[in-house]
């Protein structure tokens, strides 16, 4: 089985997850030969029919605050633009359109996002260069392209789930359609991957309940965690909305649909801990701390970042980073108020030069009203908008 040691071991985030970190280690050892995902048929499948229809249809799905992404990058004719999430092309193909002879470099973890990448590089006489990989195997891809460091213009990084994996059943992301529970974003590449239904069959109570606080901000983790242990007792969980029930059973039946989403619409009581498990599965906080520390690296003096995040962590992240602080030190990303030293800290770095960005704006941007009613499941995004020094 594959398994990322080195990057789970990121001090950024052990001491936080003890617990989980001294779970996965003893899982290691003790998964050899197979995974619950294998076992029970959520491994990869054929795609090739369901590529070639998606790939002929437009983009599944709506680019995020796609005038703001424009505004922000400020894209000239000819530059070259780093999409460092393609997903499924909606913001590479706005910015095709809208600037002559500009190059993008299309990044995506997900095979199925690098298909459509394909497709656009043969619509735009290769103007699009797909490159598949995580972001912390972005400088080795660039690398193979002849790509120098600090030879890119403009960086775009969506962060998180794209709507195409959500919309599938069969990836497992999604709560309210029932499928496998994988969650990974990458499997067709890494298929002993370990998956969302490894995670919640195998780890411990205690470890199950630290993943759902670090990374799904769940007040009840412990009385979830409780019930998927003894629910895995009877049977082993496999199905999204067999978790999905799992986690509904542990709360009173009124409650079920009481939390709030920012359009004030119900949400599932299992949300948080479908996006605990994903971020997870995929080492997301410590892939997107790469991915920012990758552009930082590609881009030209003058250049310009805009990252679209999705949740409290990735935002908390990416604020701190582009103020300067050491990721590589924190703990955990939670609330916090900044102390006058640390302050004063990150002041004396940015005097000193040792803080590479200059914010564009100084506030996060949000969505404007239509552009969440027109779609709603960028509701939470966030954009932050900077100028490489």
């Amino acid at each position: 089985m594959i398994f990322h040691l080195s990057v789970r071991s990121n001090p950024m985030l052990r001491k936080t997850n003890l617990a989980v970190w001294r779970a996965w280690r003893s899982w290691k050892l003790s998964l050899h030969s197979s995974t619950v995902c294998a076992s029970f048929g959520t491994g990869p499948l054929d795609r090739s029919e369901e590529l070639s229809s998606v790939s002929s249809e437009k983009p599944p799905h709506t680019p995020v605050m796609l005038k703001e992404v424009l505004h922000y990058l400020d894209i000239q004719p000819g530059q070259v633009v780093l999409d460092m999430t393609f997903g499924g092309g909606g913001h590479t193909k706005a910015i095709l359109n809208v600037v002559p002879e500009v190059t993008v470099l299309a990044l995506d973890r997900d095979p199925t996002a690098i298909s459509l990448a394909q497709q656009l590089a043969k619509e735009y006489c290769g103007r699009v260069k797909p490159l598949l990989g995580k972001f912390t195997e972005l400088e080795a891809l660039l690398s193979n392209m002849n790509i120098e460091p600090g030879s890119v213009d403009a960086v775009l990084l969506d962060a998180g789930c794209s709507s195409m994996q959500m919309d599938e059943a069969q990836r497992g992301f999604s709560l309210s359609k029932d499928g496998p529970l994988d969650m990974r974003m990458d499997f067709e590449r890494y298929p002993d991957m370990p998956c969302a239904a490894d995670v919640v069959n195998t780890l411990d109570q205690q470890a199950l309940a630290s993943i759902l606080t670090a990374y799904g901000e769940e007040r009840q983790a412990r009385k979830i965690a409780l019930a998927i242990v003894e629910a895995r007792r009877v049977n082993p969980i496999t199905r999204t909305q067999q978790l999905a029930s799992v986690v509904a059973g542990s709360f009173p039946p009124a409650v079920l649909y009481a939390r709030k989403d920012r359009l004030q619409r119900s949400a599932h009581v299992a949300t948080k801990t479908f996006q605990a498990l994903r971020i997870f599965v995929n080492d997301e906080l410590n892939e997107l701390h790469a991915g920012l520390s990758a552009a930082r690296s590609v881009l030209a003096p003058g250049g310009r970042l805009c990252v679209i995040t999705f949740h409290s962590l990735e935002d908390r992240l990416v604020k701190r980073y582009l103020q300067g602080e050491d990721l590589s030190n924190l703990d955990h990303f939670s609330p916090r108020k900044q102390s006058s030293g640390k302050k004063k800290l990150v002041d004396a770095n940015r005097e000193s030069g040792e803080v590479y960005w200059l914010p564009l704006r100084r506030k996060v941007i949000t969505p404007e009203r239509d552009d969440v009613n027109e779609n709603p499941r960028g509701r939470s995004a966030k954009l932050r908008a900077a100028l490489r020094r």
